[in-house]
């Protein structure tokens, strides 16, 4: 190293450079504070500058022009070396956010990944230092060209299969066809996206295991989006129905079953149609829709459960592949007439009428035996009423909707007892909800029946009017509650 020299102008550098440095450093750091206060990516720009370039940039003055040092030597070589190297840092931190950090959304700018922009950030690094250490250290970019050419042909061969990856990762970030969070089918496998990289995505399956999924081999099959354009999910499925059967109540039982069933969603509305003519069933094909894929498995449980409780409800055949399922009307109007007699039996206000087998005749006529599921919904506030329902086997609950719109429990209706008497009577729509708290079987007594009973047993009235008035004070006390 050449020996310490100095010059009539070293003092202004030197004064330039211990007053300037330091001043600089507390300019950058006010603009700094600010800028990162408002939250604008140009901050972290000027942070690179302050703590990288400013200083190395003093260092090469104060060795130039102060200390006068050797350009040709090592030291300002290296020196001058880092300095270029930073400017290039800091050149192409300020690039990437005039284009990317502050672009408007859906604009190729936008969509651009960040693995594209930090391997191109890398590229031009290199790019940038191999002209460097042209410039400064007198390198031979040809012979350094030709070796790196080489080396990348033997490099690309040994690692075909990772680059494939990676540049389909690239193809594939570029077009977006899916983000984290989005449910995919790819080829045979499905779940949600849980991570994208730049060489594979991870997907988490239904059965909640994890899948690592190359981009290469998503690249060669079909993407199912089950997230976008919307976050709806559609299922379909089949359900073969008696020739007995009118389509149409096939039709509008299933589409009601449908729309009381938690997860399926009232919009789009669920589409029920005739597909075709087996040999012993009529196949319907039900069409609906869900919010949340994940929990697909569930709800088709849900549904799949409530058609048969449906199907009991309302005399409908479900097709056996082995067996048949007809059943003769005789055989339900005897299972009917016995629930009847002892239904009313339990029943200490009806225990006269079940005395007379002319009676239980006359009431079986306008008397059906219904089935429903945990949690079905039996009466819907502000449904008509048109029937009293006993309670065979299984518990009620009774809830009501206050003025805040929160569903509250009123009371449990136990096996022996009977409910739809406060919107039967009054003639108005029912002021409560009535659901199934377990697998529930009532009787269903329609209102030619029940006037039939209260004709032939006055007493019947009063104590069904007692209930109604006791009942009515409950429900409204819950109305007016405020939690």
């Amino acid at each position: 190293m050449s020996n310490l020299s100095f010059s009539n102008d070293w003092q202004t550098w030197a004064l330039i450079v211990g007053l300037g440095f330091p001043l600089l450093v507390v300019l950058l750091g006010e603009v700094i504070y600010h800028l990162q206060r408002r939250g604008k990516p140009l901050a972290a720009t000027l942070v690179v500058v302050k703590n990288l370039v400013l200083p190395v940039l003093m260092l090469m003055l104060l060795i130039r022009n102060v200390l006068k040092l050797d350009v040709n030597d090592n030291f300002p070589k290296l020196v001058a070396t880092l300095f270029w190297i930073s400017v290039i840092y800091a050149s192409l931190s300020l690039l990437n956010v005039i284009l990317f950090e502050e672009a408007e959304g859906n604009t190729w700018r936008a969509r651009m990944p960040k693995l594209l922009i930090d391997l191109s950030k890398l590229f031009l690094v290199l790019v940038g230092s191999a002209i460097v250490l042209a410039a400064v250290w007198g390198a031979d970019l040809a012979g350094l060209a030709t070796g790196l050419g080489v080396s990348s042909i033997v490099i690309g061969l040994a690692l075909q299969d990772t680059l494939g990856s990676v540049m389909s990762g690239i193809a594939l970030l570029l077009e977006r066809p899916f983000s984290v969070g989005d449910w995919l089918r790819i080829g045979d496998i499905e779940g949600q996206v849980i991570d994208i990289n730049w060489r594979s995505v991870r997907l988490l399956t239904l059965e909640r295991q994890v899948i690592i999924v190359p981009h290469q081999f998503i690249g060669k099959e079909i993407i199912r989006n089950y997230s976008q354009p919307e976050r709806i999910y559609n299922q379909r499925l089949n359900i073969g129905f008696s020739y007995d059967t009118p389509p149409n109540l096939v039709k509008q039982v299933l589409t009601s079953t449908a729309l009381a069933t938690q997860g399926i969603l009232a919009e789009p509305e669920p589409e029920i149609k005739t597909t075709s003519y087996d040999e012993t069933a009529i196949i319907y094909e039900v069409e609906f829709f869900i919010e949340n894929f994940e929990d697909v498995e569930q709800i088709l449980d849900r549904f799949m459960t409530r058609v048969w409780y449906a199907a009991q409800r309302n005399n409908l055949t479900l097709y056996r592949y082995r067996y048949s399922s007809l059943v003769e009307p005789a055989a339900k109007a005897d299972s009917a007439s016995s629930k009847l007699a002892q239904s009313l039996h339990s029943i200490p206000g009806f225990m006269p009428l079940a005395r007379e087998a002319k009676n239980l005749d006359d009431l079986t006529k306008g008397t059906i035996l219904q089935k429903f599921g945990a949690g079905e919904k039996v009466i819907r506030q502000g449904d008509p009423g048109n029937a009293l329902y006993i309670i065979i086997a299984g518990q009620a609950k009774v809830t009501v909707t206050n003025k805040l719109g929160m569903e509250l429990e009123v009371m449990t209706i136990l096996s022996g007892e009977f409910f739809g008497e406060m919107a039967l009577f009054s003639g108005e729509p029912s002021p409560v909800s009535i659901a199934a708290v377990d697998d529930l079987q009532v009787l269903v007594v329609y209102s030619d029946a029940v006037n039939t009973m209260i004709e032939r047993q006055p007493s019947l009235g009063r104590e069904i009017g007692q209930i109604i008035e006791a009942r009515s004070k409950a429900v409204s006390m819950a109305g007016q509650a405020d939690v």
